[in-house]
């Protein structure tokens, strides 16, 4: 029997490396851009088409290369970051396996012009697939360019997998920040075909948080500074008010290098928990600078995992540095009617006055005039006994489901409705007594609402006397023009102003009453969540986002007319037992269930 194994060729090998380290447009910018940091940088430009599928070119003023080392730097595994096995855990670049580029050069036809400031001429190589095509000397600036084009062309399956040109931007603007908002002294820009996305100038770090993610978040900003003998941890928190059911802003740095850490996410989250309310998230930024030698980078392809000698120890300062940070914003008291504690002064002349307290000497708390007036609550106990048949709180509710009989799931038309709690409505059907929950009753009627408009592109808009601003970040303005139409059709008149701000014009009918802003946002984020690969996934989920923030909330009272309306629409959908994301709407409670308990 032959020998069957053998060695793979270089290009396969290439590839193979390519589909761990180039998974998407974006991993071209995160590797090119990463490099032009490396090669000491202080302007980096991005330029691309279609979303980086047709092109990407990064140009950098850094030191630039000789001809050999740009000859070199496509072979595989060759760097200047690393001579030896001891550097890896030395490391202070971001890049030092030397797979980038030529996984890139495997997959894609690559052009680098490259200079060092004491050569007269530069240097150009074109590679496809691994092969050298070109290389000749070439007039241009000290530093490097990169053009990267036709990714994945040799690799038509790869290619098929890409998403949506918007998708793909998504993801490129998500690298290209976590590289930013790590290095505010270097100028970065970011084009798509012939728009600007980001112009970020050299800024403080704080001003660079604030060009990237939006000026909303300036005022929430606390900072964060602890120091120990093996760590120093810097950036900024988010005020326990700014906290966001989703999309919230979390970024962990190491070194100049973005990670994730659940562990020390979890370390956070324990410091803000007692001041978030349940559900929300916390943005932070958080920076630790630490010695190369007690962390492990080599430990995912992407590196964006990191492994730390000693975690527990870690997760208490981390813990202990928000804490302080939250904390210290609550010892800013007000200063009307404050005591000045004067500053000790040791060649002061003049005595110290005592502090003057003012106090209400006609101040009386047993005068009934000065007792907050309290009205014992209406609890209409008539209402309750009204109807015998209508229970209330010691009745288990089984889960049973509504059948797709329509007639047998209408009310009885002598029954009236019992609202508990201002949360749910009991009421009586003919398979038994039905409970349900009034809110996710009022999400499904409206989720079934907007996708009738959607689906039949008929939105109902109601014109803003005065419009509204909304500024989007930059990732949330790239998902924008797959969602548009859909927006336009649920009932929001947008317009463009430019520089990733919207004036809104029209808001759906009735949604007067929400903040429309805060809607939006929800709802392009719900969108950033989903994806935006498939039109019925963008569709359900905008829908949704919306129903959640116009529906009526807990603790509403209902009359009669409104409860018997919201009971009608409920029954005529289509899933009147699920809200869209699945929690449960009606259990109903059968009538012999009802007679075991009278037995």
């Amino acid at each position: 029997m032959s020998d069957i194994i053998h060695l793979l060729s270089d290009s396969i090998a290439n590839q193979i490396a390519a589909g761990e380290v180039i998974q998407r447009p974006a991993s071209v910018v995160k590797e090119l851009v990463e490099n032009a940091v490396d090669a000491g940088a202080d302007h980096v430009q991005v330029l691309l088409k279609k979303s980086g599928t047709l092109l990407i070119q990064v140009i950098d003023n850094g030191k630039g290369m000789s001809e050999t080392d740009a000859r070199m730097a496509f072979e595989r595994h060759a760097t200047s970051k690393i001579s030896s096995a001891q550097d890896l855990f030395a490391l202070r670049s971001l890049g030092f396996r030397g797979e980038a580029l030529a996984s890139i050069a495997a997959v894609a036809q690559v052009e680098l012009k490259t200079r060092r400031k004491e050569d007269e001429t530069g240097t150009l190589i074109q590679i496809s697939a691994s092969q050298i095509e070109k290389q000749e000397p070439v007039a241009m600036n000290p530093g490097s360019s990169f053009s990267i084009r036709n990714l994945f062309f040799n690799i038509p399956v790869r290619r098929k997998f890409l998403k949506t040109p918007e998708t793909e931007l998504k993801n490129i603007l998500t690298e290209f920040e976590r590289v930013a908002l790590v290095y505010p002294q270097v100028v970065f820009t970011l084009w798509d075909d012939t728009t600007e996305i980001l112009s970020l100038p050299v800024s403080n770090l704080k001003q660079r948080i604030i060009n990237v993610t939006g000026k909303k978040i300036a005022p929430t900003l606390l900072p964060i500074a602890i120091e120990t003998s093996f760590i120093r941890i810097s950036g900024f928190i988010g005020t326990p008010d700014s906290g966001r059911k989703r999309g919230s802003l979390q970024y962990f740095f190491v070194n100049g290098r973005y990670m994730r850490h659940p562990y020390f996410h979890r370390a956070v989250m324990m410091a803000f928990e007692p001041f978030l309310p349940a559900g929300e998230q916390p943005n932070y930024f958080i920076y630790f600078d630490i010695d190369p030698s007690s962390i492990d980078v080599n430990i995912h392809p992407t590196k964006t995992e990191i492994k730390f000698e000693n975690e527990q120890m870690l997760f208490q300062v981390i813990t202990s540095a928000v804490k302080e940070a939250i904390a210290v914003p609550a010892l800013e008291f007000d200063r009307e009617g404050a005591i000045d504690i004067p500053v000790y002064d040791p060649h002061r002349t003049t005595p110290v006055e005592a502090p003057n307290v003012q106090l209400r000497s006609d101040y009386n708390p047993f005068k009934e005039t000065q007792r907050h007036s309290y009205e014992r609550p209406k609890l209409n106990w008539e209402k309750l006994y009204e109807k015998q048949d209508a229970s209330s709180d010691g009745i288990p509710v089984h889960n049973t489901f509504f059948s797709n009989d329509k007639q047998e799931n209408r009310p009885d038309s002598q029954d009236s409705f019992l609202q508990h709690k201002g949360r749910y409505l009991i009421t009586s059907l003919k398979s038994g007594l039905t409970i349900i929950d009034q809110r996710r009753a009022h999400i499904r009627i409206l989720f079934d609402d907007y996708i009738r408009r959607m689906t039949q592109k008929q939105g109902v808009s109601q014109k803003l006397l005065f419009p509204e601003m909304i500024a989007f970040t930059p990732k949330q303005a790239a998902i924008l023009p797959c969602i548009l139409d859909d927006l336009a059709f649920i009932g929001f008149d947008l317009a463009n102003l430019g520089g990733n701000t919207y004036s809104i014009n029209g808001i759906p009918a009735g949604l007067e009453n929400v903040d429309t802003i805060e809607t939006l946002r929800d709802m392009v984020e719900k969108v950033l969540e989903t994806g935006c690969e498939i039109t019925e996934e963008i569709t359900e989920s905008l829908a949704l986002a919306l129903a959640q923030k116009a529906a009526i909330s807990y603790g509403k009272a209902l009359s009669e007319e409104e409860a018997q309306s919201l009971i009608a629409k409920l029954f005529s959908s289509d899933s009147p037992n699920y809200t869209p994301d699945g929690k449960m709407i009606v259990s109903i409670l059968s009538e012999e269930e009802v007679g075991k308990r009278f037995k």
